[in-house]
């Protein structure tokens, strides 16, 4: 807001300890403007198409209209993520050296330690890192952690919020879903296939990956059957666009691709929009770290499977595209008249669903969800 921004303008060493890294920022900055003065000394037709000079300006000058300054900030907000990108690579480094078991998790007790011993960016709370899809609370061995590849491109690490978008970390799994569909060249695929491009994949020098994915060796394993599973349920082919290849991604890539949660389970919300209590409190920090010796020790030999890594698991499919034009059925779709009575009981469901909760609406008492479940996006 204006006043918190005239407050920092007026005490530089407020400023600096407000923004991380305003040194390198003020030099980024002052590079973009350089940019503009280089332009206009060198090539002044170009800088006059561009909007940074006028016909007859002197080349020379220092100064900087409203519309140059405007222009800069452009040019800034264009090429920001990428230099910002250090700062995510830098981040990610750091969990995952807390990543023993290579699962693509941290103990939240860890996330929280590095916190206040060293590193002053893991300090959302737990409830801010729940309702942003980072927090797995489903292994009962090794408790609350936190999920790598989700908690980098979580809008709580976008440097910059604006009404209508955001600048944040980039997505490493992209890279990787890209290669497969230039691979596969269809919406769906076989899984024998899919088992084969992956663990051939040259994605894995792109990432420095310090081992195999579990499960795609030469003894295949749980991921392989995963894999089969996910196309047993859509007529043995498996869509690339779902929730459930996502998910397969994300086990197979644990610290790139991130986990993906159903429809309504996680919101991307930026801190100002979360409200009070995004930042975890030191004694809040401190519980939790003081919690470390209580859960399974991160040096113990055990397999991936014994440490229940894919305790988050789910069967349940969200598509975002329409199938249907690929041939794709799911394993209880038909067109006999089994399929047609099972739809008319549904239907007969969904009317006496709409029925009860209208009566209730009715009664002031809305019991209905705020948000609906989408197969289709």
């Amino acid at each position: 807001d204006p006043r918190s921004i005239r407050a920092l303008l007026a005490n530089r060493s407020l400023l600096e300890s407000a923004f991380p890294h305003w040194a390198e920022l003020s030099i980024f900055m002052h590079g973009e403007m350089s940019a503009v003065d280089f332009k206009r000394q060198r090539a002044p037709a170009r800088a006059v198409a561009e909007g940074f000079a006028r016909p007859g300006q002197n080349a020379m000058s220092p100064r900087f209209s409203f519309e140059d300054a405007h222009g800069i900030v452009g040019g800034i907000t264009r090429s920001f993520a990428s230099y910002w990108e250090s700062e995510c690579s830098s981040m990610k480094s750091a969990l995952v050296a807390m990543d023993v078991q290579h699962t693509g998790r941290v103990p939240l007790s860890k996330f929280y330690g590095s916190a206040l011993d060293t590193d002053w960016r893991f300090g959302e709370s737990e409830s801010y890192l729940r309702e942003l899809g980072a927090l797995d609370e489903s292994s009962t061995w090794l408790g609350k952690q936190v999920i790598i590849p989700n908690y980098i491109q979580a809008a709580s690490n976008c440097i910059v919020s604006a009404p209508h978008y955001l600048v944040c970390c980039a997505n490493d799994c992209e890279d990787i879903l890209g290669e497969i569909e230039r691979a596969v060249g269809a919406p769906v695929s076989d899984p024998a296939l899919l088992a084969e491009i992956v663990g051939n994949m040259s994605s894995y020098n792109d990432l420095d990956l310090d081992e195999v994915p579990a499960g795609l060796g030469p003894g295949l394993g749980s991921l392989t059957t995963q894999l089969e599973q996910i196309a047993a349920s859509h007529g043995g082919q498996v869509p690339l666009h779902g929730r459930l290849f996502a998910q397969w991604l994300h086990y197979v890539f644990p610290r790139e691709c991130p986990f993906p949660h159903k429809a309504g389970d996680a919101a991307a919300l930026t801190p100002s929009e979360f409200g009070q209590g995004f930042v975890a409190s030191e004694s809040e920090m401190q519980m939790h770290a003081s919690a470390a010796n209580t859960t399974l020790p991160m040096n113990v030999s055990l397999g991936r499977d014994e440490l229940q890594w894919m305790s988050q698991w789910s069967e349940e499919e969200e598509l975002i595209a329409d199938y249907r034009a690929s041939g794709l059925r799911a394993s209880w779709a038909g067109d006999g008249p089994l399929a047609w009575k099972a739809g008319g009981l549904l239907l007969a469901a969904v009317l006496l669903g709409l029925g009860l909760a209208g009566r209730k609406s009715s009664a002031g008492s809305m019991l209905l969800p705020t948000h609906a479940k989408e197969h289709y996006v």
